[in-house]
């Protein structure tokens, strides 16, 4: 299947290149944000999906200051991909900019059928990542290692190795990968790009170097991990109360997305990021700005996507712990998770092994189906 997912990109070069005309995607054209407000105030109002509510803020910011009609909805994950696949196939094109959360989904089924397009704002591009513009990166979600902090101590962990232990049995939560591609992805990637920071944690936790029959360190935590029955839960908010709770002698540690650290007050939630943790704090997943193909507003599109890679557009999100994508936007002083600060320490996602995380997710749920132990 990895093969034919890339002759399929491979094949629709040309299709993804003829979109990209269409809105202007070239980055050697002269950019002009004034003729680009001019034209998009001539078009319909346009429609955004993302998997964040936050996207209604947004949206209605933009209308505000352009005098565009812009609608925002939350659509998460794999029902937006449905959702723009059917849309595509019926020719009635309703979301006319998707920010997608499934990275896998969005670089193996939607960019190479030329469903949608990537397009980077030209006179942002200086200060956008190389990894973050093909396809753009509008944000990065950071999901981080997670400790009830109510005692005011420092992060009891400080290997990921060790949650594979006795000590922490039933006591590390995340949410369930079989249900959050995000987690399988990340698995993938961290053996891809990461595996050899994976063994050398081991090693010094253990003392020992990593000795298996040719199975990736990655793996083997990925087997350890499962087998040490967490605690998995539906939503990001559920491991966040199970870490967060007040009054737990033996509090949970685990995955936290950094936008439940909204919950954390003297009357709420205790809980902070674990900070040193080797060898990374957790992964950020990307939010990419995609325009789909027959949009009858592309002008007003590529304006909405530049709107969101300044401060202010990407605001609703940076103050829930999102991170923008583009490098010349400040950390938000409201993160109460402070996850720009720790954004070196995440295991990032890079979109040119995105297709094999795709086709590698039935494998590792397979495999976490046989390992996992409650």
């Amino acid at each position: 299947m990895k093969k034919m997912t890339k002759s399929i990109l491979k094949n629709s070069c040309l299709a993804g290149a003829a979109l990209g005309a269409m809105v202007g995607a070239a980055q050697a054209e002269e950019f002009n944000l004034d003729a680009l407000i001019e034209a998009a105030k001539a078009e319909p109002g346009i429609t955004i999906y993302a998997s964040t509510g936050k996207i209604k803020k947004a949206a209605a910011a933009f209308t505000e200051l352009y005098g565009i009609e812009a609608t925002g909805t939350k659509v998460k994950g794999a029902a937006q991909i449905e959702l723009v696949v059917r849309e595509a196939q019926a020719r009635n094109i309703v979301g006319d900019v998707v920010i997608s959360s499934d990275a896998g989904a969005a670089l193996a089924q939607l960019l190479p059928s030329g469903i949608v397009a990537s397009w980077t704002p030209p006179d942002m591009a200086g200060d956008i990542r190389d990894d973050s513009k093909d396809p753009l990166v509008v944000w990065r979600d950071p999901s981080m290692w997670t400790y009830n902090n109510e005692d005011g101590g420092a992060c009891p962990v400080s290997n990921i190795w060790e949650l594979t232990g006795e000590e922490w049995a039933r006591r590390v939560t995340m949410e369930d990968p079989l249900n959050k591609p995000s987690f399988i992805d990340w698995f993938n990637q961290m053996e891809m790009h990461g595996d050899d920071k994976m063994a050398a944690a081991y090693e010094a936790y253990f003392g020992k170097a990593l000795v298996t029959s040719g199975q990736s360190a990655t793996k083997t935590w990925v087997q350890m991990i499962a087998a040490n029955a967490p605690l998995l839960t539906d939503s990001s908010s559920g491991a966040a109360e199970a870490i967060g709770t007040r009054g737990q002698d033996k509090p949970f540690f685990g995955l936290v997305a950094s936008a439940k650290y909204r919950d954390v007050s003297p009357e709420g939630l205790a809980m902070a990021p674990c900070e040193g943790i080797q060898p990374s704090m957790g992964f950020a997943k990307p939010g990419y700005g995609l325009i789909s193909d027959g949009t009858d507003s592309p002008n007003a599109a590529k304006l909405f996507l530049h709107y969101m890679m300044t401060a202010e557009g990407v605001m609703p999100m940076t103050s829930d712990g999102k991170l923008s994508g583009n490098g010349a936007v400040p950390a938000n002083p409201k993160d109460i998770s402070n996850a720009a600060a720790h954004v070196d320490n995440l295991t990032p996602h890079i979109a040119a092994t995105g297709m094999d995380d795709f086709d590698l997710r039935q494998d590792w749920q397979d495999f976490w189906r046989i390992h996992y132990k409650r």
